[in-house]
C-alpha cells in the first residue's frame, strides 16, 4: 500500500496528485470517489467554491476527468476499469440550482449537501454515457452506502448527536458494513462491464427521477468543466 496526498477541496492539490500518480506509470483499475463533508457551516474551498459542492462533487469531477486516460488504457474487454462514486439517499430530496450552484442566494447546509449528492449521480450517468459512446473499457457506477456510523455527523445539531449516540448500534451500519456496496461495485464479477447503475445494499436500485434527466446531466457537465478549468470536448459526443 502506498499513500499519495490529495486534498479534494483544492484543485491545485488534485492536479499535483495526478502528476505524481502518472509519474509512477502504473495502471489504474479502480477509482473510488469517496471524500465528503456534511452539513458544514457556510464556507468556501481555497478555489472559492461552496464547500459541499467543491469538495463532495467538483473535486471528484476533476480528479476523475484527469485520470480518465489512464483508466481507459488500463481497462480491457474482459476486465473493465471501474469508477465508483459514493453518493447518498439524500440525493432523492436534492435540487440542482444551475444558476446558483454555490448557494450564494440562500445557503442551507442540508440543501447544499443534498445538491452535491444529486450532482454526483447526474455526473455518473453522464460519464457512463460518454464512456459508452467512446467504446471505452471503463464503467461508472454510483453507490449509496446507507446510514453509517462515522464522524461525518459531527456538524449535526446536538440533539441529533445524542439520538445517534443512543441508537447507532441499532439503526446505523458499521463502517465495514457501509463499505460493502462500494467493494461490491469495485470487484464483483456480477457488475463486470455494467455501468450507469445506482447501487444500494449490493443491488441495482432506482435513483431519483431527476437524475435521469439527460439534458440536466449534460448542462451540469458543461458547467463543471468551466469551473474545473478543463476541456468540454467530451460533452460534444452523442
Amino acid at each position: 500500500v502506498e499513500f499519495l496526498y490529495c486534498d479534494l477541496a483544492s484543485m491545485k492539490s488534485i492536479r499535483q496528485f495526478v502528476r505524481q500518480f502518472r509519474a509512477k506509470n502504473c495502471p489504474l483499475h479502480v477509482l473510488v470517489n469517496n471524500a465528503g463533508v456534511m452539513l458544514v457551516p457556510e464556507r468556501k474551498t481555497e478555489d472559492g467554491f461552496e464547500e459541499h459542492f467543491g469538495l463532495n462533487y467538483l473535486g471528484h469531477f476533476l480528479l476523475t476527468n484527469l485520470l480518465l486516460d489512464t483508466l481507459k488504457q488500463s481497462g480491457t474487454h474482459s476486465h473493465n476499469a471501474r469508477i465508483i462514486t459514493v453518493s447518498s439517499a439524500t440525493h432523492y430530496v436534492g435540487k440542482l440550482h444551475l444558476n446558483d450552484l454555490q448557494s450564494r442566494c440562500s445557503y442551507s447546509p442540508h440543501g447544499a449537501y443534498a445538491q452535491s449528492k444529486l450532482a454526483l449521480v447526474l455526473f455518473t450517468y453522464r460519464l457512463q454515457h460518454l464512456l459508452t459512446a467512446n467504446g471505452s473499457h471503463v464503467t461508472a457506477n454510483v453507490v449509496d452506502p446507507g446510514v453509517v456510523n462515522t464522524e461525518l455527523y459531527k456538524h449535526v445539531f446536538w440533539v441529533v448527536k445524542v439520538v445517534k449516540w443512543m441508537t447507532a448500534w441499532l439503526f446505523f451500519k458499521t463502517p465495514e458494513e457501509g463499505a460493502s456496496t462500494t467493494i461490491y461495485a469495485a470487484v464483483s464479477p456480477e457488475v463486470e462491464g455494467v455501468g450507469g447503475c445506482y447501487l444500494y445494499n449490493e443491488e441495482r436500485t432506482k435513483s431519483a427521477d431527476l437524475a435521469y434527466d439527460e439534458e440536466l446531466q449534460q448542462r451540469l457537465w458543461t458547467e463543471s468543466c468551466k469551473m474545473a478549468g478543463i476541456s468540454d470536448e467530451a460533452s460534444k459526443l452523442p
